[in-house]
């Protein structure tokens, strides 16, 4: 039998983790290792191979289709443009300490969409294929000109048949006009919420009678919308988190069980705060440590909350076509699915290269509304959106379940050729990634009833993770 090529690593409890191209895994010990390395299979080796589809007996028989298969649906595919990311003003009645896109002061000019630029927009959206369309209103705080969102989302309706609206506020101030705009079924709410009061307040509004309006009015969108009409992020300072059992408590309150844990970013105004050393390092303590709390706090109490991005990360592993969030697609292509036009009618590949565009530290634009897309300057962003051949990732064990983000080595490090080892990105999906494979590996109740209620299915068992002694 011919075996595929097995990655390797070790894991905290001093077994090890291997796992071939297509992502199929398992774990075993240092024997097995061993016997590996040096071509001394036994029978029983060969045996466990062989059943979990590791190897093949000659090219093109049923293992190795089956395995060209499970590799190529983990591959990301290029899908039609159909999302789009719209800035229409990058003014904000905020003045967040953490804030990545460097908004402009509410009363400043020349942060909005002209006339000009709304009319290429919609030439833009008027030439998309297909007849779904989802739109994503950024900031800045886009409410403060709903009449640009309005005229989007009317000339959508008009011209697809199925459309989704996101509108991404920080419910400082919704008038009867911001209200009714939200009142439409199909468009939903993402907002900020840090956790707890006083850190919230800390982090963004900077007073009492800012944060009592954002919490009146999210009680507001609560009791007014269905469940799935409000998502709510929390932005975590590593310095001063807030007390993770508030947070919980606070979300399920709203009824919020998808809780969506997220480091500063290193963009906009938020490049300045001094979190302290060692920043990863203590940003995947916490992550580590909120995901124990949601397993032990699932179990005792039966109602299942997750954290997004984690989920997203298990999802991926055990299933093929789990490519939802951009930082585990394989390639991650640019422009491809999506694109961002910011309050100029400058087209960017991802929000994050617009935040590094507005800073100065480089123009990661793509494009306008009037000249169209550079597919020129996207294919040159492309040549770095694949793990396949990066000499770091072409060694992990994790390869097949992760991506790349090119933008972020971009905004960091100012190159896309640092070793992928030494790059934050690297770093946060290795812990990611470890605390996944730990846990599918636990035998503990708390632990399979979470798992089993993250990807959806009755029961999760110790079997479904193969081992091999």
């Amino acid at each position: 039998m011919n075996i595929w090529p097995l990655r390797f690593r070790e894991l905290s409890n001093g077994s090890t983790l291997f796992a071939d191209d297509a992502g199929g895994f398992f774990r075993s010990g240092q024997g097995f290792l061993s016997r590996y390395a040096t071509d001394d299979l036994t029978a029983a080796d060969v045996a466990f191979l062989r059943e979990g589809n590791h190897g093949f007996d000659c090219e093109f028989d049923l293992s190795w289709t089956s395995f060209a298969y499970r590799w190529a649906r983990r591959q990301s595919k290029p899908q039609n443009l159909s999302y789009a990311i719209l800035v229409p003003t990058l003014r904000c009645n905020l003045t967040c300490g953490y804030c990545q896109v460097s908004r402009a002061p509410e009363n400043s000019r020349g942060f909005d969409w002209s006339e000009e630029t709304l009319a290429g927009v919609l030439a833009f959206l008027s030439g998309l294929d297909g007849p779904d369309v989802k739109i994503e209103f950024q900031g800045g705080e886009p409410l403060l000109r709903i009449d640009l969102l309005e005229a989007v989302r009317d000339y959508c309706r008009g011209r697809f048949s199925n459309t989704q609206f996101v509108v991404c506020t920080n419910l400082q101030a919704l008038d009867a006009r911001a209200w009714a705009f939200l009142d439409a079924e199909d468009t939903f709410i993402s907002t900020s919420f840090d956790g707890d009061r006083t850190t919230h307040e800390r982090q963004r509004t900077h007073s009492a009678d800012a944060t009592d309006a954002f919490f009146q009015n999210l009680e507001a969108a609560v009791s007014r919308y269905p469940a799935g009409k409000i998502s709510a992020l929390p932005t975590v300072d590593v310095a001063k988190p807030p007390d993770f059992h508030a947070l919980l408590d606070n979300f399920e309150r709203y009824g919020i069980r998808s809780v969506y844990l997220r480091p500063i970013n290193y963009q906009g105004f938020a490049r300045k705060l001094d979190q302290g050393d060692n920043v990863l390092v203590r940003w995947n303590r916490l992550h580590s440590e909120f995901i124990e709390l949601l397993i032990a706090r699932n179990y005792q109490t039966g109602q299942f909350m997750e954290e997004y991005y984690f989920v997203q990360c298990l999802k991926r592993v055990l299933r093929l076509d789990a490519d939802n969030h951009v930082d585990i697609r394989n390639p991650n292509f640019f422009a491809a699915d999506y694109v961002v036009i910011d309050h100029d009618g400058k087209f960017y590949p991802t929000d994050e290269a617009r935040m590094l565009s507005r800073i100065g530290r480089v123009d990661l634009s793509i494009g306008d509304v009037a000249a169209g897309i550079d597919r020129a300057k996207v294919a040159l962003l492309n040549s770095g959106a694949s793990n396949h051949f990066d000499p770091d990732c072409i060694h992990c064990v994790y390869q097949p379940f992760c991506g790349t983000d090119v933008i972020d080595d971009i905004s960091r490090y100012g190159r896309i050729d640092v070793a992928r080892r030494d790059t934050w990105f690297c770093g946060r999906q290795l812990s990611i990634f470890d605390k996944v494979f730990e846990i599918l590996y636990r035998q503990d109740k708390p632990t399979r009833a979470s798992v089993a209620a993250w990807l959806g299915v009755n029961s999760w068992s110790a079997d479904m993770a193969p081992v091999h002694s």
